[in-house]
């Protein structure tokens, strides 16, 4: 299973927006892009620069690698002739990803954590089995936690997790800290994405 395995306070600091929790408190002390001359490389940005930062960013955020990524913006260009907007349909492609739900739904403080509990298989999906962190989600479906994971001591002691969650309650997935299940009762919304995104600029980087 492929993945970018780079540090992820560097890869914060390149793009100028906080990629996992452990990068804001670094960042406030440590802010700029990462690298002996990067000072040398921070002035006026292109309007194709700007294009792909923004790019970047939203890949990172959501942990794919650039083929990934691409292929998606395909998909979601081709699907957006049913009336949603190619990058609103991008966000909502990456929010119904298995790990993001599982980051969503509290039970990680992370999408890398959530990504890794879902490839170690701790999870199941309609009541099989799954270690494929991007499957994406459609309405109806159920993820429980496995059994023999339940007895874990990361999942004995999973409202600690939850505790520490950012997460806020969503319209589209419904959670439950005492089974560890989540319903998917809906599609995301724009406005229950990342907030500090804007997609024109994503499908502008693609349709050069």
């Amino acid at each position: 299973m492929a993945r970018d395995t780079s540090p992820i306070v560097k890869q914060s600091r390149r793009e100028g927006y906080a990629l996992h929790p452990k990068a804001v408190k670094i960042m406030a002390k440590k802010a700029g892009i990462p690298g002996q001359h990067a000072h040398g490389r921070q002035g006026k940005q292109s309007l194709y620069a700007t294009q792909l930062r923004e790019k970047q960013k939203v890949r990172r955020t959501y942990g794919l690698l650039e083929k990934q990524f691409a292929r998606l913006m395909t998909e979601a260009d081709r699907a957006s002739e049913h009336g949603v907007l190619p990058g609103e349909l991008l966000l909502q492609f990456l929010e119904r990803r298995m790990d993001n739900a599982v980051y969503r739904a509290g039970f990680a403080t992370s999408r890398r954590a959530a990504r890794q509990l879902v490839g170690h298989g701790h999870f199941m999906l309609n009541g099989r089995r799954v270690d494929i962190p991007s499957i994406r989600l459609k309405v109806g479906d159920v993820i429980t936690i496995r059994p023999k994971s339940a007895k874990s001591g990361y999942f004995t002691e999973i409202d600690n997790v939850t505790n520490n969650s950012v997460q806020g309650p969503l319209s589209w997935l419904k959670s439950d800290a005492k089974k560890i299940s989540i319903d998917i009762t809906g599609l995301p919304k724009r406005e229950e994405a990342e907030q500090d995104i804007n997609e024109q600029l994503i499908v502008e980087y693609y349709s050069r």
